[in-house]
């Protein structure tokens, strides 16, 4: 048995292997769900998938006709969903325990965002590059930005915000808090001064959970969508911009990896970033 939680524990989930399959996802709607660089899902039978505890915590957001992606309505992680009558797609990121399955394949690589590399030798597909894909649409393309500012949006569109640069930093995070809270191996966060950080629109869409244990850790996501959000902290003087929700290509990916010993044990680091077990 493979267990799996939300960021905040309240959604819970037992799945059985052998699994069908795991690869990392980089579309720009997974991106934009996840606020990551690329979502990791492993497959498993329905007869195998057991809900344990708060699937009616679940928000259900309806990316593409027929393509559902719920999400914990208290903390913004991204759920298991059922894409067809024979599977589900378990978020790997949120996995408590090893599955005992890698990731096979890349898929969707052709839509990668601009600022992340693929450093590993995993075979890459353009799309899904199986048969039965499953819906897909095309987000329309941002006009021009301004210089000097990055614009980002959640998957819905309902909340869209700005920075102002310069970026102070570019991480790629492995903690579990980071995993749990965007589903995902990593994530990669950009830093900005708070005061260069303002919401267009839809800033009152935005939820807001903090791990009661952390000092600071806060999850901001859209209540519509689940798409993390920049978390505005007025005790902290700077804010963390999950990469993954741009519409703008920052021009600069992370400059390293760090709390590399909490890591995903599913996941490889590949590449020649350095690496920090914890914050540098």
């Amino acid at each position: 048995m493979t267990t799996g939680s939300c960021l905040c524990g309240a959604v819970r989930w037992n799945s059985e292997g052998p699994y069908e399959r795991m690869s990392h996802c980089h579309c720009s709607m997974c991106r934009k769900s996840h606020a990551a660089p690329f979502a990791t899902y492993i497959a498993v039978s329905k007869e195998k998938f057991e809900w344990l505890s708060g699937s009616e915590a679940a928000t259900d957001y309806e990316s593409s006709p027929g393509f559902h992606r719920p999400f914990c309505s208290h903390c913004g992680s991204v759920l298991p969903a059922a894409h067809n009558d024979r599977e589900i797609a378990i978020p790997a990121g949120c996995l408590d325990d090893d599955p005992g399955m890698r990731p096979e394949r890349h898929i969707f690589a052709a839509s990668k965002a601009p600022w992340h590399i693929i450093a590993d030798t995993l075979p890459q597909a353009d799309e899904y590059g199986r048969d039965s894909p499953p819906p897909t649409i095309e987000r329309p393309d941002r006009a021009a930005r301004e210089t000097g500012v990055l614009r980002g949006s959640c998957l819905c569109g309902g909340i869209v915000y700005e920075a102002a640069l310069p970026l102070l930093a570019v991480h790629n995070c492995h903690c579990t808090r980071c995993r749990k809270a965007r589903a995902a191996a990593h994530t990669t966060n950009g830093f900005v001064a708070k005061e260069n950080l303002r919401f267009l629109k839809g800033d009152d869409l935005l939820s807001r959970y903090k791990v009661p244990d952390a000092e600071f850790f806060r999850q901001a996501f859209c209540r519509i969508c689940g798409s993390g959000m920049p978390n505005l902290d007025p005790a902290r003087p700077r804010v963390a911009i999950p990469f993954g929700t741009l519409d703008d290509d920052p021009g600069q990916g992370a400059a390293d990896h760090i709390f590399c010993a909490f890591k995903a044990p599913w996941y490889e680091i590949a590449g020649d970033l350095p690496r920090h077990d914890a914050r540098p």
